[in-house]
């Protein structure tokens, strides 16, 4: 909603009546949020939020449990679209004139919301200013970025609900994106292939480490799955580490081509975290990683072992890159263990972005001393 623009003028009965999965209306104060479009976003879940349509969720914001950062409060007024009136029961105390006036505007609200007007690419989120943001968002903003300098890491990690375009050219901007699917589609038939090959090399009994020219240790199959979940431990190392070191470094505010790469890279991300094309690595990319990781174990260890660790760390890899889209879109159980891993996501995307840097399990976070400390109130 554009701040020239009067805000729209709504009744309690008509916030009441938004309150399905289809259109979700939360009041803070006398100020309307339609937050349809967060249902599935949101860390506690979508009933939680549905408890609460057509109520004031303001002592919630405040918390207990939680305490809503400033980047969630910046986040909710992108949902904002009008104030609650004075003579919100029934229309009772409204002329007639402006009980019609009101219903005009409700149903104009409804209209817009399901239908953006012309660039609805860029209006989704109305709280930020197209005239007044530090970027164009109209233009794509790979180019953009470099020129924010030592504006850009407070730019970045102020997420926003709306689509990011990064290159201009189509092929580029089509090679950033890809569906989740492809992730499995693309890997796991090479877990099955290289597990069976691996498995049935070793059940031939031939296999043998050579300590000295007169003695060696054999390797039995059943030492495959050690194996392979040594290197699913090891891909959850390489997790961390990445996301950290690479994702998170602070790029030099006098870097144009540093801060580039940093927001191609995970900056995207953070800007925009719910942008579902983006979440998972592009197979073309992965396979760099995916292809160095199994060189590396190549060269280290003997052949079929090699190959065992490797298989364990791409099956580990697929199942992060499932774990993360999911953590961003899922809706799981209150009180399972995927509940309580979205939430710490969520507080690494909105809070905590120098801290909670693992993504499937929250282990290397401890001994790094990077693990997101708990609320006190």
């Amino acid at each position: 909603m554009s701040p020239s623009t009067s805000p729209r003028i709504f009744t309690e009965r008509e916030v009441a009546q938004h309150c399905t999965k289809d259109s979700c209306w939360v009041l803070q104060g006398t100020r309307v949020y339609d937050v349809t479009a967060f249902l599935r976003m949101h860390p506690g879940g979508e009933v939680l939020i549905l408890r609460r349509s057509g109520k004031d969720v303001s002592q919630e914001m405040e918390g207990p449990p939680h305490h809503h950062s400033n980047n969630a409060r910046r986040w909710m007024e992108q949902y904002y679209i009008g104030e609650l009136g004075r003579h919100s029961d029934t229309g009772e105390g409204q002329t007639p004139r402006e009980r019609r006036k009101a219903s005009e505007q409700t149903a104009e609200v409804d209209k817009n919301v399901k239908n953006d007007d012309e660039n609805a690419l860029f209006n989704c989120c109305r709280s930020v200013d197209l005239d007044k943001d530090l970027v164009d968002w109209r233009k794509p903003l790979a180019w953009q970025v470099g020129y924010l300098g030592e504006k850009y890491d407070t730019w970045v990690h102020q997420p926003v609900d709306r689509p990011i375009r990064l290159f201009g050219n189509p092929f580029l901007e089509a090679s950033t994106k890809t569906s989740w699917y492809w992730v499995p589609v693309v890997w796991l038939p090479v877990v099955f292939y290289y597990s069976w090959y691996c498995y049935t090399t070793l059940a031939k009994g031939t296999t043998r480490i050579v300590l000295t020219s007169e003695f060696s240790i054999p390797i039995h199959k059943y030492i495959f799955p050690v194996l392979f979940l040594l290197g699913w431990f090891l891909w959850s190392f390489i997790e961390y580490c990445i996301h950290r070191f690479v994702f998170h470094m602070k790029p030099p505010a006098h870097n144009y081509y540093l801060i580039m790469l940093h927001f191609l890279l995970h900056g995207q991300h953070h800007k925009s975290p719910f942008d579902g094309s983006r979440l998972v690595f592009p197979p073309g990319l992965a396979s760099f990683v995916v292809g160095t990781f199994y060189a590396i174990l190549r060269n280290t260890l003997p052949d079929v072992l090699g190959i065992s660790v490797f298989v364990g760390g791409l099956c580990g890899y697929v199942v992060y890159d499932m774990i993360h889209y999911y953590l961003h879109y899922g809706s799981p159980k209150k009180g399972s263990y995927m509940y309580s891993l979205k939430a710490y996501h969520v507080k690494h995307h909105f809070e905590h972005q120098r801290a909670g840097f693992g993504i499937t399990s929250t282990f290397w976070d401890h001994p790094f001393n990077t693990v997101i400390p708990d609320e006190k109130f």
